[in-house]
């Protein structure tokens, strides 16, 4: 991998993680467009690590709030004494999908869940399943909901959103566009469920970035080179992450998501034609090579 290779893809990766239209779909075929060799699960799982610095920084205030609530609780070893205190133990227990699903099916993540073809269903299957949500949140409005809002949140919502996150293991599924897909469905206000699931994502991330940063770090820290393409990568991810979150909590302010929807729609086609053309292959070329 070149620097400017680590350089685009840390910018897609900012752009992408937090829009509702799949991170790790653009890493893999971002490099296909290019004609790059293909980054890998475990290049892409680390740089995340920069979206998740941004993530913390933006959420700074609500996150040590949340973090404090909870060590409290342990002191006290209660549950809930507080509404912070709850709502981090929500997360806790909305991040344990994700986790089990990731142990589970980690070979099949990395494997042949990277496929374009699947890659481009779930960007289409997907982005119709969050018009369905927001076809749904509509419909409330109009009969005035608007919807619920942060403090409203319940364990049936965390864990449903939970459930979906673990969906985001698919390439191409998006972990926010599934996220804020249950959190629609579920009753919440559009940037309820934005902000609550850029919360939920902290642990998962967190936990996946280290742990593929620890196995593989022969591969990916194997030279000065290597070290210095995942840095950049990481840090340009995360100063791009940090204006795609502010630009996404702005946005579902005043519009839906249904350019988002359009565009993973689109991308999915596109995909699918070139595949038919024979324009691209299924895998990356160095995994047909193997």
């Amino acid at each position: 991998m070149s620097l400017l290779e680590a350089l685009v893809l840390g910018i897609v990766q900012g752009l992408t993680e937090f829009l509702p239209i799949s991170s790790n779909a653009h890493l893999r075929v971002v490099p296909e467009f290019l004609d790059w060799p293909e980054p890998g699960a475990a290049f892409t799982a680390v740089i995340q690590l920069g979206t998740l610095a941004a993530v913390l920084w933006y959420f700074r205030a609500d996150v040590a709030r949340l973090f404090a609530a909870f060590v409290g609780d342990m002191r006290v070893m209660r549950y809930g004494t507080t509404r912070d205190a709850e709502l981090a133990w929500m997360i806790a227990g909305g991040t344990v999908p994700v986790v089990i699903g990731g142990l589970l099916f980690k070979k099949q993540i990395e494997g042949e869940l990277r496929r374009l073809d699947v890659i481009a269903w779930a960007a289409i299957g997907f982005g119709l399943l969050l018009a369905l949500a927001e076809i749904l949140a509509a419909r409330r409005r109009n009969h005035g909901d608007p919807g619920r809002g942060e403090a409203q949140i319940g364990w049936r919502d965390a864990l449903l959103v939970g459930l979906f996150q673990a969906l985001a293991l698919i390439p191409g599924a998006s972990r926010s566009g599934v996220t804020i897909t249950a959190g629609l469905l579920a009753g919440l206000s559009r940037p309820t469920a934005a902000r609550f699931s850029f919360l939920l994502s902290l642990p998962a991330v967190f936990a996946a970035g280290v742990y593929e940063l620890y196995k593989e770090r022969h591969e990916l820290l194997a030279s000065q080179e290597h070290v210095l393409n995942l840095v950049v990568a990481s840090v340009v991810a995360g100063i791009v992450g940090y204006w795609s979150i502010a630009f996404l909590l702005n946005f579902l302010k005043r519009y839906s998501t249904a350019v988002f929807i359009v565009y993973r729609i689109i991308l999915g086609g596109v995909i699918l034609a070139l595949l038919a053309q024979g324009t691209l292959t299924p895998y990356p070329a160095q995994q047909m090579a193997r």
